[in-house]
C-alpha cells in the first residue's frame, strides 16, 4: 500500500507539472488541395448549391440481386453476439430490407431538411443547414455544428434537430433557439472523398471552419461525439492526450487522490473488466488504422456483409450487455427504418472504405495537435454505456474552461441518434451555464 502512494504521489507530481503548463498555443490555419490532380491557377467555385437525395430503380434492383444472393453462416450455439454479429438475427434484417423497408420513403425523409453542397480545398462539402422555423420576440438563433462519427452520419441527427431549433415545441425552454448545420466527414456519404493521402481531422477542421465562415459565421458554438469530438477538438486547437492510462492502472485503489468521483469509480473498475471490454469491441480499429482497403473490399460489395459490419456497433457500443441477447438488443433503442438508413448512406454512396481512411490517416506518431490545449468554454456529456468513461478530472486538464460536466442518466456512444432529448438538454444547459458567466 505504502508503495502505491508513493508511486502515486510521484506520478501526480508529474501529471500536475505537465497539465498546469496551461500555454494558450494554437494550431495554424494552413490550406490544403484534397481534390484529384494538381491545384487549379483559377480560384475555387466558392458558390453554395443546393442538394437533393435520390435514389434509382437501378441502385434498388441492384440492392436486391445482391442481397439475394447472401451466403451467411450459422452462428455457434448460444453464441449471442459474442462472436461479433449473430447470423440467425441478421436473416430477421435481411428480409426486412429485401420486402419491407422503403427506401423511396426514406430518401423522402432524408429531403425534409435542406440539403447544399460547396466546393472547399477541391472537395465537394455537404451539409444540411436548419433554420428555426419561428424565433421569441427579439431573438437570433445560435449557429451550432454538429459533426458525427464513425460508423455514423450527418442522418443521426435528425431527432435531436427538432429539440434545437424548435425547443418550445417539444419540451423544452425556449431561452436558447439553435440554428443547425451538419456536415458530412469527407469520405461519408455525400462529402467527396480525399485524392491524396493524409486527409486527417486537423484537414477536416479547416474545411468544416471554412465551411462556417462561407455560411456567414464568424463566431459559433460546435458539437460531436467520435471523430466529430475530435475534429470539435481540432477547431479549439486540441486533442485529448494518453498519459491517462497510467491514472487508471492506479486509480482503483488510489482513486480519489486523482480526483474521481464514487460514479468514476463504478464506470471506471474494475480495470480488468474495462480493458477485456475495449479489447474486445476495438479490433475493427486496428483493421481500419492499417489495411482499411482490404476490408473495404469486401464491405463495398456486400450489402449485407456492411450491414452486420455497421449495425453490431449500434448494439455493443449502445450497451455491452446487448452482446448478451440474440437480438443484440438493436430494436431496443432503434427502429430497422432508422438502422437501415444509416447503412444505405454508405452503401449507396460507396463510401464505407473510404470513411475508414480516415483512421489511418489519423494513427500518426507526428500528429501536432495532440499537446495542444482549447481554451474555449467547453462542455461534456459523460454517458455511461461509452466504450470508456472519461472523469471529469481528465476533461479539464485538456479543456481548462470546462464549464459544464454532466454524467448523464442513460446512453451509450451514439448519443443524439440514441437519446436525443438527453443531449438536447445537456446542450441548453450548457448554453445557460456558458450566459450566466
Amino acid at each position: 500500500m505504502w508503495l502505491e502512494i508513493l508511486l502515486a504521489s510521484v506520478l501526480g507530481f508529474v501529471i500536475y507539472w505537465f497539465v498546469s503548463k496551461d500555454k494558450e498555443e494554437t494550431l495554424p490555419l494552413e490550406d490544403g488541395w484534397w481534390g484529384p490532380g494538381m491545384r487549379p491557377t483559377t480560384g475555387e467555385d466558392e458558390s453554395i448549391r443546393p442538394f437533393k437525395v435520390e435514389t434509382s430503380d437501378e441502385e434498388i434492383n441492384d440492392l436486391h440481386q445482391r442481397i439475394d444472393k447472401v451466403r451467411l453462416t450459422p452462428p455457434l450455439e448460444d453464441s449471442r453476439f459474442h462472436y461479433g454479429f449473430n447470423s440467425n438475427y441478421l436473416k430477421k434484417i435481411i428480409s426486412y430490407w429485401r420486402n419491407e423497408f422503403d427506401w423511396r420513403k426514406q430518401v423522402e425523409s432524408l429531403n425534409r431538411y435542406p440539403h447544399f453542397k460547396t466546393k472547399i480545398e477541391g472537395l465537394d462539402i455537404h451539409f444540411i443547414h436548419v433554420k428555426p422555423s419561428q424565433l421569441p420576440s427579439g431573438q437570433t438563433p445560435k449557429p451550432l455544428l454538429m459533426v458525427h462519427g464513425w460508423p455514423g452520419s450527418f442522418f443521426e441527427f435528425y431527432k435531436i434537430i427538432p429539440f434545437l431549433t424548435d425547443p418550445k415545441k417539444h419540451g423544452l425552454s425556449d431561452e436558447h433557439v439553435f440554428e443547425v448545420i451538419c456536415p458530412s466527414i469527407p469520405g461519408y456519404a455525400f462529402s467527396e472523398a480525399s485524392s491524396k493521402k493524409g486527409f486527417n481531422s486537423v484537414a477536416t477542421a479547416r474545411i468544416f471552419y471554412k465551411l462556417m465562415l462561407r455560411l456567414g459565421f464568424q463566431q459559433f458554438y460546435v458539437q460531436g461525439g467520435d471523430w466529430g469530438a475530435l475534429i470539435c477538438t481540432n477547431m479549439a486547437q486540441l486533442v485529448p492526450r494518453n498519459f491517462y492510462t497510467l491514472i487508471l492502472l492506479l486509480g482503483w485503489r488510489l482513486g480519489r487522490l486523482f480526483g474521481y468521483t464514487k460514479r468514476d469509480m463504478e464506470l471506471m473498475y474494475p480495470f480488468k473488466k474495462v480493458f477485456f471490454k475495449l479489447m474486445r469491441e476495438s479490433g475493427y480499429m486496428h483493421i481500419q488504422s492499417t489495411k482499411p482497403d482490404t476490408v473495404g473490399c469486401a464491405l463495398n460489395d456486400s450489402p449485407v456483409g456492411l450491414a452486420a459490419y455497421i449495425l453490431e456497433k449500434f448494439s455493443t457500443w449502445t450497451n455491452p450487455e446487448f452482446r448478451d441477447l440474440e437480438d443484440g438488443g438493436l430494436e431496443r433503442k432503434f427502429s430497422l427504418d432508422d438502422l437501415l438508413t444509416g447503412v444505405m448512406l454508405y452503401w449507396t454512396t460507396g463510401t464505407i472504405t473510404s470513411s475508414q481512411r480516415f483512421y489511418k490517416e489519423n494513427m500518426r506518431l507526428d500528429n501536432k495537435h495532440e499537446g495542444i490545449k482549447v481554451h474555449v468554454p467547453t462542455g461534456f456529456a459523460a454517458f455511461p454505456c461509452e466504450l470508456i468513461h472519461v472523469p471529469e478530472k481528465w476533461v479539464k486538464s485538456k479543456y481548462p474552461k470546462l464549464i459544464s460536466y454532466s454524467y448523464m442518466p442513460r446512453g451509450g456512444h451514439f448519443a443524439a441518434f440514441e437519446e436525443p432529448e438527453l443531449l438536447a438538454q445537456d446542450i441548453h444547459k450548457f448554453m445557460g451555464l456558458l450566459e450566466r458567466q
